[in-house]
C-alpha cells in the first residue's frame, strides 16, 4: 500500500518552493458571477481564506450561501470571476483546463453526495480507473488495497447497484484515494446515507484523513460532523461570517 512522505507530490509554483509552513489552500478576495435571465448572480462575495497542510476544516452554511460553490472554485472545477487561487503552490487561474485535470489527479481527491461511480464497471474497476487513466502499472494491485483499507475486500467484483450506499461511497473514497491525494474535498459525503452508515463513512473519512496526513475539506450541513473538524468555516449569502477554531475536547466528544 502506497502512503506518501510529508512532501510527495506537492507541486511548486514559478514563483518558488512551497515550505511546509506555506497555506496548501490559499484564496484572496475570490468572486464568482454566473450569469442568469434574470442577471448576474453573486454566488461568492470576496471570499479570503487559507487552509495549512493537514488542517481538516469544514464548511457551513444555510442552502444556496455558496459552501459548495467555494468548494468547487478550490478544486478547480468553477472558474473564479476573479481573484486568486492557489492549491498546492499554484495558481489556478493561469492553469489550462487540461492542466487542473493534471493537477487534481496529482494532488486532490474528491468525494461527492452522489457518489459518480462507473455503473458498468466493478469496484475494483471503478478504484483502478484514475490509476490507469495515469498509466500507472499496478492499477488494480493498488486498487484492491484501497478496498481492503475501506472494508471491502469481499465486493471488489460487485458493480454499482449491487452495492448499498454506504458501500457506494466507501468505493467513491477508495477511489478519491487512488493517487495519494495531498488534498480530500467531501461535498455533503454522508448527505445520501442514513446517521448509522453516515457515522461510519465520517469514521473512515478522518481515520484515513490521520493515517496519511492529508488535508481535509468538507461541505457540511452536520453541525455534529464540523465540530470534528479542526476548524468551522461558516458562510452566509457567499461570504465567509465566521471563522471558528474547534476545541480538542469536542472533536474527542463529537467522535
Amino acid at each position: 500500500m502506497r502512503h506518501k512522505s510529508d512532501t510527495t507530490h506537492i507541486s511548486h509554483d514559478k514563483a518558488g518552493h512551497l515550505s511546509l509552513s506555506d497555506p496548501i489552500i490559499k484564496l484572496d478576495n475570490v468572486q464568482l458571477t454566473l450569469t442568469s435571465r434574470a442577471g448576474p448572480v453573486h454566488i461568492l462575495r470576496g471570499v479570503s481564506l487559507a487552509i495549512p497542510r493537514g488542517q481538516s476544516a469544514a464548511i457551513v452554511g444555510p442552502s444556496g450561501s455558496g459552501k459548495t460553490s467555494l468548494l468547487m472554485t478550490m478544486a478547480g472545477l468553477e472558474r473564479a470571476t476573479s481573484g486568486r487561487i492557489t492549491v498546492a503552490g499554484r495558481d489556478l487561474g493561469s492553469l489550462s483546463e487540461d492542466n487542473l485535470a493534471v493537477l487534481r489527479g496529482a494532488d486532490m481527491g474528491i468525494v461527492f453526495q452522489s457518489f459518480h461511480l462507473v455503473p458498468t464497471m466493478t469496484a475494483l474497476e471503478n478504484v483502478a480507473l484514475p490509476m490507469e487513466l495515469a498509466g500507472e502499472t499496478k492499477a488494480f494491485e493498488t486498487a484492491r488495497d484501497l478496498l481492503a483499507e475501506v472494508g471491502l475486500s469481499a465486493r471488489v467484483d460487485h458493480f454499482p447497484a449491487e452495492l448499498s450506499g454506504g458501500e457506494q461511497q466507501r468505493v467513491a473514497i477508495a477511489r478519491a484515494l487512488s493517487r495519494s491525494p495531498d488534498i480530500l474535498f467531501a461535498d455533503e459525503p454522508t448527505g445520501n446515507l442514513d446517521g448509522r452508515t453516515g457515522k461510519q463513512i465520517i469514521e473512515l473519512l478522518f481515520g484515513l484523513r490521520e493515517r496519511r496526513g492529508a488535508t481535509l475539506v468538507i461541505v457540511t450541513h452536520d453541525n455534529k460532523l464540523a465540530a470534528m473538524t479542526d476548524r468551522v468555516i461558516r458562510m452566509t449569502d457567499g461570504a465567509i461570517v465566521a471563522d471558528e477554531r474547534t476545541e480538542p475536547a469536542m472533536r474527542a466528544v463529537s467522535s
